[in-house]
């Protein structure tokens, strides 16, 4: 599937007529390998794909902490918390490595906020989604954090450097994350009755939203084609939802869960487990910001933005202070 992306993306650029010199080079080093960093050339649409995917990937990262903050005053004890309160700090940082990557792009951290405030940028869509009970946050650990993980891997070898680098970190601290909310769930699972009913009510609601997380199907997706020929993009929307689904069958066999999903089974011919259609009309309604959580979402961030004024405004006053101390330069 991945060769046939490229291929596409290929047959995308010599349609649109012959590339300069330049543009041959460009791609060349892409196709041997290299990392192109930030003062090297390329292409603009090879930079505007890299500033919307990466700045979405970093909104991501700052509104995906709302809804498990939403349990941090409810914890159900103090080592729980302690570990919920870890994970939400590693949030905010990745998105200050996502925003940081993207700023060598040359658009500023604070275009990039205006653009999320304001609803003109993107973020996962999982993340409109409520946090209902306590078994929500061990569910967004194991499938969240999980595909994540699965789509996230290849980006620390995606063609770009900065990108690929901030990524090996993340993926290390996500790979807790996962760990963290299947431990969460294994003790309501091995709980009591109770428990494992809202783990598995949690597993009914969260299950097709973390599917779509990967993206549109393959033959939808409109700019997937040209991120594989650029390497941005190493395997397609369906490729990594088929390991996701591959990996978290037989890991809800063992909590004793299970995936709401008629239509799954093994099929020993592919290799691979089956699985049921994707509702995509409630994915492009999320998108398009109907989801359950979206307005809230956003409301929560502009708050958040206002209230802060005053310290931004002191701090700028301050750095403002020091430069007007500085000697001037030797000549």
């Amino acid at each position: 599937m991945y060769a046939q992306m490229v291929e596409t993306g290929a047959a995308r650029l010599r349609a649109a007529g012959e590339l300069s010199e330049q543009e041959h080079a460009f791609q060349a080093r892409i196709d041997a390998g290299v990392k192109i960093e930030p003062k090297d050339w390329m292409t603009e649409g090879y930079r505007k794909t890299l500033i919307r995917q990466i700045s979405q990937h970093a909104h991501s990262e700052i509104v995906g902490q709302l809804p498990e903050g939403n349990w941090v005053t409810r914890a159900p004890t103090l080592k729980r918390k302690t570990i919920l309160l870890a994970k939400i700090q590693d949030e905010a940082g990745h998105g200050l490595y996502l925003y940081s990557a993207a700023e060598t792009l040359g658009i500023s951290r604070d275009q990039m906020t205006t653009d999320l405030l304001s609803g003109k940028a993107k973020y996962s869509s999982i993340f409109n989604y409520p946090t209902l009970t306590w078994a929500d946050v061990g569910m967004i650990g194991w499938l969240v954090d999980g595909a994540a993980i699965i789509n996230q891997i290849p980006l620390c070898r995606c063609s770009y450097g900065p990108y690929a680098r901030a990524m090996i970190r993340v993926c290390k601290e996500e790979a807790f994350h996962a760990r963290q909310g299947y431990d969460l769930l294994m003790s309501l699972c091995k709980g009591t009755v109770e428990q494992k009913e809202m783990a598995q009510d949690a597993l009914n609601r969260w299950w097709w939203p973390a599917l779509m997380m990967f993206g549109p199907p393959d033959q939808e997706s409109v700019n997937s084609a040209q991120s594989a020929q650029w390497k941005i993009k190493l395997f397609s929307n369906d490729e990594l939802r088929q390991r996701m689904v591959d990996q978290c069958v037989p890991q809800a066999e063992y909590l004793g869960l299970t995936i709401p999903d008629p239509d799954l089974k093994w099929n020993a011919e592919r290799g691979h487990y089956d699985f049921g259609a994707i509702d995509w009309s409630e994915f492009y309604a999320v998108l398009k910001g109907n989801g359950p959580c979206n307005r809230e979402r956003l409301a929560v961030r502009n708050k958040a933005w206002d209230d802060g004024a005053w310290f931004r405004e002191g701090m700028q006053a301050n750095a403002d202070k020091h430069l007007k101390r500085r000697p001037p330069k030797a000549a």
